[in-house]
This record gives structure tokens, sequence and C-alpha cells, in this order.
């Protein structure tokens, strides 16, 4: 509950109408923000380290390399753990200032909920509320679907969308692997807050 509430007064915070009317550009989690570089918060062998370690978890894609994953495994005072996403460029040799190859393009906040489906939806739900209230003039969406990692159809995703006119989104989404699965892969589960571009929603969308 004391989780919740932090993340419901966060958000109040960020309620005035020059952040949350447009865009997602003056948003943060744990203050991490979109267009930010991720070695303002990591080294770069920690960036590495993080790329190797996560590059199967977006294999079935049809461009599965094109960006990757990279979790900070720090105390937050809000989430259990913060990930992001970045291009997957971290050897390209034309790119000159190495901040740019780490450009963040989303960034995730999760509370675990570990087998505990109905219980994220509910917390969930809750913020939606607070953010409904926040973004008069997005679309809303909300869609429930199995997650296509897991060939047995048990896992499933509950989500929640504010899709602004730019293409940009933020997302509450509850997450609920099949229990073989997650635990052989080390994998959590539970509620997730999210500001993702328009770029990283496209590559998304495309498996």
């Amino acid at each position: 509950m004391k989780k919740l509430l932090t993340v419901l007064f966060s958000f109040f915070l960020l309620s005035s109408p020059s952040v949350f009317a447009d865009d997602i550009s003056d948003f943060s989690i744990e203050g991490i923000s979109i267009g930010d570089s991720l070695l303002d918060y990591m080294t770069e062998e920690e960036i590495l380290e993080e790329i190797e370690l996560r590059k199967y978890m977006y294999s079935y894609f049809n461009e599965p390399n094109k960006y990757v994953e990279v979790y900070l495994w720090k105390d937050f005072p809000t989430y259990d753990f913060v990930s992001v996403m970045v291009k997957n460029n971290s050897t390209s040799k034309y790119l000159t200032d190495k901040k740019e190859k780490y450009i963040i393009l989303s960034v995730y906040g999760t509370i675990r909920y570990m087998e505990d489906f109905e219980g994220c939806k509910l917390k969930r739900d809750e913020i939606i509320e607070t953010l409904s209230n926040r973004f008069p003039n997005t679309q809303k969406i909300e869609t429930s679907y199995k997650h296509p990692i897991d060939p047995s159809g048990n896992s499933l995703k509950d989500v929640t969308s504010f899709i602004f006119d730019s293409g940009n989104r933020v997302e509450g989404e509850c997450a609920d692997f099949e229990e073989t699965l997650r635990i052989k892969n080390k994998w959590s589960e539970g509620l997730s807050i999210s500001v993702i571009t328009e770029e990283i929603v496209n590559w998304l969308q495309d498996h």
C-alpha cells in the first residue's frame, strides 16, 4: 500500500497542465526521463553486460536486436526496479559521441506482484483512474493478451494505454507469467508504469 500511495503521489506532483496536457517529454520515473543518456546512470561496461544478458528477451521479434532493454538494479524509493530501452548500437563506429549510443527511448518502473495477478490489476486500476483525469485529451485503450514469448499461451498481459497525438504513450500494465517459465528464467512479474516513445511502440508491435 505504501508503494501504491507513493506512485499516486508522484503522479499528483506531475499534475500541472504544462506537464500532462501535451506529451511525455517532461515525465520521469525515478528521475529518469526520455532523451537522457543511460551513461548518466550506468557505466558503459555495465550497459554492455546488460545488453549481452538481455539480448534473448525479444528473440521472437522481426528485428530482435534493433533495441535492447537494460535493467537498473538500484534501491529506488518507489519501484522495485527500473528498466529502459535504448538502440542496440553500442558498437557503432559511426557515432562519435559515446552518449548518443545510449539515448533512453522508454522507461519502465516495476513493482513486484508475484503470483498475484488480480491484486496487481486492482492496484493498477487505482493508478489508471488517477491518470485518466490527468490525460483528458489522449486516447485510452485497454487490452489483454497472451504473451508471445510463452508458447503454452499461459502467460498474460493486461495493459491500459494513454496514447498522445505524437504516438508516444504512458501505460499501466500487469504481467502474469506461467510459473515454470518464470522460475526457469528468474523473471519477475507485477505492475509496471511506463513512458514509451512512438519509435519503441512501433518496434514492439512488429513481431
